[in-house]
């Protein structure tokens, strides 16, 4: 996901988004924890695309 894919949707479309990668991110974690993960990198992945859309999401509160 790219930041400029984000900075053109809805300040309502990137919470959204920001809780799906929440779950993700927790479900990666459990996986991670029982030992069923394969794909470790999927972990940091998912952590810059959450900081992306905090750092979008903070971008258009200060332009409001």
């Amino acid at each position: 996901m790219k930041a400029a894919e984000l900075r053109a949707k809805s300040v309502g479309d990137l919470k959204n988004e920001l809780v799906e990668l929440m779950r993700a991110q927790f479900s990666l974690r459990m996986q991670v924890a029982t030992q069923q993960l394969s794909k470790v990198d999927q972990i940091g992945k998912v952590r810059r695309d959450i900081a992306r859309v905090r750092t979008v999401l903070t971008e258009k509160a200060g332009q409001a």
